[in-house]
């Protein structure tokens, strides 16, 4: 079987700086892999070029074997329009550290919006929809909740409930716990946990050592916008290959 997400010989440059140097990595559907190594290593930008929200100057990026945000035309790589964009977009949910919610909007009103928006379902058939993901993320009985009213972990339940409400093919996960108090990581977390165990395709760029360990299938080390090692999540952590992984494993205390 072709991989969910093929990502091949992908380069990005902010100015002078190449950030991502031909990158290359598959996952499969219902496969959760984490991207780790130290700040400014390529994780974040690599998630963002995977949703669009950057662009890459080589290489392709393949969803269920479709190139996203370029085709090839008369030998030249050119980005598609918006509109073709946003249907390649939906097929992906992102879920962000600083939980992007509307703060005009309930929990429910957050989730709903997608749903009527860009799903185009009726209010009834949105409601419905989401009151069962916000049941799915524990937060049932905070349907009427402002953002503002909501803790940290709470929010972020939210962000995941939204994200996952829209039936992507793929979720990506942005360090979603660095914005939260240490009381509040576990319970997304556990989440997340509970996703993995129903099958959710996850791409993951996290900072906790321990849960990339316990929840991946796979985890990818980047080091200065390159692939330095990757592999089975367990012999990757008690057995890295790669003097560089050691070091960044025992400055993170694993």
């Amino acid at each position: 079987m072709s991989p969910l997400l093929s990502i091949r010989n992908v380069s990005k440059h902010f100015g002078r700086t190449q950030v991502l140097k031909n990158v290359s990595l598959d996952l499969g559907e219902g496969e959760v892999m984490s991207i780790i190594g130290s700040s400014g290593s390529g994780k974040t930008t690599l998630l963002r070029c995977v949703n669009l929200l950057e662009e890459f100057e080589a290489g392709e990026i393949l969803l269920d074997d479709v190139p996203i945000g370029y085709r090839i035309e008369g030998g030249y790589r050119r980005r598609l329009r918006e509109s073709s964009l946003a249907r390649q977009r939906a097929k992906t949910g992102m879920v962000f550290q600083s939980f992007n919610l509307f703060p005009h909007l309930t929990a429910l009103g957050n989730i709903m919006l997608g749903l009527t928006k860009v799903r185009k379902l009726d209010k009834t058939a949105a409601r419905h929809q989401a009151i069962g993901w916000l049941a799915r993320v524990g937060l049932e009985s905070r349907t009427d909740h402002y953002p503002h009213e909501l803790s940290g972990g709470q929010q972020q339940r939210v962000a995941i409930a939204r994200a996952l409400a829209m039936n992507p093919r793929l979720i990506l996960l942005d360090e979603i716990t660095s914005a939260l108090d240490p009381e509040l990581v576990q319970e997304v977390l556990q989440t997340i946990k509970s996703l993995a165990r129903e099958g959710t395709t996850m791409l993951i760029v996290t900072h906790e050592m321990r849960f990339a360990r316990d929840i991946s299938s796979r985890v990818v080390f980047m080091d200065n916008g390159e692939i330095a090692e990757q592999g089975l999540a367990k012999p990757l952590f008690s057995q890295p290959q790669t003097q560089r992984l050691r070091e960044f494993l025992r400055n993170t205390g694993v």
